[in-house]
């Protein structure tokens, strides 16, 4: 078939069916040409080979008449392989269109896909003339539109969501469901009736956007099992979808939606899959490595932030254009409804280091589609002055690993635990409470995919990752865990009557909390990886969810706790509670009370012995009186013994009633009439106002 290459346009970045042919642009500064790569439906035999014929500014373009969707395409670049100077162009390397919206698989390991002659003595200054073409996966053109039908965002308030994080494969593998881990099975009755039954109203999910198996991985006969090692930013990731359609995501979050439920991705852009310099050359690097990564003054190096090996360059406007345009994409084309940010410090460097007001946060805090849908950072990376707990704008969330670890030490009995529990439970507002920002934006969570699952908090008191076959030296070492008395699973019923009651505590602490909660998949199951927590490599029954030994008393409960914080907006607030009186009555919007009923005083905060926080929530002061809908709640957090608190006063006509109980957690409601409460040791009670019959 012959094919003729027209002009084209340039502000169309990607492959774009326009009804009877595909305009093809690309963006590269130092290119000295492009060429398109056509192939075979079976992505093997190259059909035609095409020079992009028009360049404006640092855009190369060209328009190809007759093509459709499902056509198969790569390109291969040519310009200076000069290492020293930044620059890794090699034509003898078929790449993919950085904006290309379905990738047909993953590379196939092999030397040809480096730059570089692998071994050589100057490894990457060296020059390679193998061709990659036939271990590269190929770019699909696509028509992304989609019959949405009556589709709309959840848009449920930041106080009213409960997030759930969870991989697609790992939720839905093990489920039962048709379509076992892939989007399709995540889209089906049993998966989302299990998420409305629960109450949560946010899942958010592990990448999805195309990612790399690593080599090192390939070898050990592991992969990527979480995908923070993406390929391609448009694109979804292979392995997830049944029948190679991007309409089957399209399809999960359309069903989602119609339960009431957002989709939030986790994304990768702080780096990408090629690694440091000696890494393959895949796309990014073979394009314009120059241009894509921040490099060393000695730019034959890569600037490594992230601890991957490379780090994206959001300084330069086409790299930040790419990456708003594929968030703008996820939202316009996709429907999802927001984004956890990966290593989200590295987003806002320059060379003098993090900055609050970076370009990237300006671009999306004024965009006007990015602007309204949910936005979370993880607030570190590797690079110096890395952490950044609480410094992100408005209207980022952050990831508290702060609450994490303080919750699990105060249950653990550490050190004068107390004083950092109730810091946490108030919306952790020495990080969180400044420039508008809301208490909301402390997402918390006990556990997440990086670390120990709850059941692990309580049964493991060291990390015990072998089969990532290095040596068990990854991961963290130190997770906060207790294995009370015994290392790993335990026939002892007293070991497992314990270790229930620690992980009722630590949810019921999480969901009480004032702040955005979030949940592990599979912890209101009691899902275990047998002490792994770093299992980034492990596609395998460690990772997946098995939902025929779900702990159903712990399903029930969880369910209970998150029903019990949508009853009570004194739980779900966006002001935060400082102690401060109330215009409307002078009384103080949180009070923390005194097992012996009074104020705590400062000496009581100091006391080393101090195994339990009480406090009384109110609605907090400078709320609008419209929304001031409850009274009171007061809450008992005993990491200790047993203890009878003397209760604050009730309002005339009301009384203390104990609607939560971990440590007998099927327990009806039970009004405490005479004042006082008999809190079991190990215990949480929450505790509401009712009117006297």
């Amino acid at each position: 078939m012959t094919l003729t290459m027209e002009r084209g346009r340039h502000d169309r970045i990607g492959a774009t069916f326009d009804g009877d042919g595909v305009n093809f642009a690309l963006f590269s500064e130092h290119a000295t040409s492009v060429e398109l790569c056509l192939y075979d439906p079976d992505g093997v035999r190259e059909t035609n080979r095409l020079r992009l014929p028009e360049r404006t500014g640092w855009v190369w373009h060209g328009r190809v008449s007759g093509l459709c969707p499902g056509q198969l395409y790569g390109y291969r670049v040519h310009g200076p392989y000069a290492p020293e100077e930044g620059h890794r162009f090699n034509p003898n390397k078929l790449l993919l269109d950085p904006y290309a919206k379905r990738l047909t698989s993953h590379p196939r390991w092999s030397d040809a896909l480096f730059g570089y002659n692998p071994g050589a003595k100057t490894q990457d200054l060296t020059y390679s003339t193998r061709d990659s073409g036939r271990f590269m996966p190929k770019c699909v053109v696509e028509d992304p539109s989609f019959f949405w039908g009556n589709d709309r965002p959840p848009a449920i308030p930041a106080n009213e969501s409960v997030i759930y994080e969870a991989h697609v494969k790992g939720l839905t593998q093990l489920s039962g469901a048709p379509n076992p881990g892939k989007f399709l099975g995540l889209a089906s009755d049993r998966v989302i009736g299990h998420l409305v039954d629960l109450g949560i109203t946010a899942i958010e999910l592990l990448p999805v956007q195309a990612f790399l198996n690593d080599r090192f991985l390939i070898e050990k006969k592991l992969t990527n099992y979480w995908g923070y090692q993406t390929l391609g930013f448009f694109a979804p990731e292979p392995r997830y979808l049944a029948q190679g359609q991007i309409n089957e995501f399209q399809h999960m979050v359309a069903r989602l939606h119609a339960a009431g439920i957002e989709v939030i991705l986790d994304v990768v852009y702080n780096h990408s899959c090629e690694g440091s310099e000696l890494g393959p050359t895949l796309s990014f690097r073979g394009i314009d490595n120059r241009s894509y990564y921040r490099l060393a003054p000695n730019p034959r190096h890569c600037i490594n932030d992230t601890g991957c090996g490379n780090t994206l360059n959001l300084d330069h406007p086409m790299v930040l254009r790419m990456v708003m345009d594929s968030l703008r994409y996820w939202v316009e084309v996709m429907h999802v409804d927001g984004f956890r940010f990966d290593l989200a410090s590295t987003l806002a460097r320059d060379d003098a280091g993090f900055q609050p007001n970076a370009a990237f946060f300006s671009a999306i805090r004024q965009d006007p589609v990015l602007s309204r849908v949910k936005l979370i950072a993880e607030p570190w990376d590797t690079g110096p002055g890395g952490y950044q707990l609480g410094a992100f704008p408005h209207p980022f969330m952050e990831w508290n690993d702060k609450f994490r670890d303080g919750v699990r030490r105060f249950w653990r009995r550490d050190h004068r635990p107390a004083p950092e529990l109730a810091a946490r439970l108030t919306g952790s507002a020495m990080q969180f409470d400044h420039s508008g920002r809301a208490a909301t934006s402390s997402v918390n969570f006990i556990a997440a995919h990086d670390g120990f699952t709850l059941m692990d908090v309580v049964s493991y008191a060291a990390k015990h990752n072998a089969a990532n076959g290095e040596g068990n030296r990854d991961g963290h070492s130190d997770d906060h865990s207790d294995n009370m008395g015994h290392e790993g699973p335990s026939d002892d019923p007293q070991i497992i009557a314990a270790r229930a009651l620690r992980r009722r505590n630590l949810m019921a602490t999480l969901l009480l909390a004032q702040g955005t909660p979030m949940l592990l998949a599979g912890d209101e199951m009691g899902h275990s990886q047998q002490g792994n927590n770093n299992a980034y490599c492990q596609d395998n029954p460690i990772s997946w969810i098995d939902w025929d030994a779900a702990d159903s008393d712990m399903l029930a409960f969880t369910r209970r706790l998150i029903q019990f914080r949508k009853n009570h907006p004194i739980l779900r607030q966006k002001l935060f509670l400082h102690s401060r009186a109330r215009a409307a009555d002078g009384k103080s919007d949180v009070l923390w009370w005194h097992a012996s009923g009074r104020r705590m005083t400062p000496e009581d905060w100091e006391d080393p012995a101090l195994a339990h926080v009480c406090v009384q929530l109110r609605t907090a002061s400078g709320t609008p009186a419209y929304a001031d809908l409850e009274y009171a709640l007061f809450l008992v957090f005993n990491a200790g013994a047993a203890l009878d608190v003397a209760l604050p006063s009730a309002p005339d006509g009301q009384v203390w009633s104990r609607r939560i109980n971990t440590a007998a957690p099927a327990a009806p409601s039970e009004r405490l009439s005479d004042g006082h409460l008999p809190v079991p040791a190990h215990s949480v009670s929450a505790l509401v106002l009712e009117t006297l019959q």
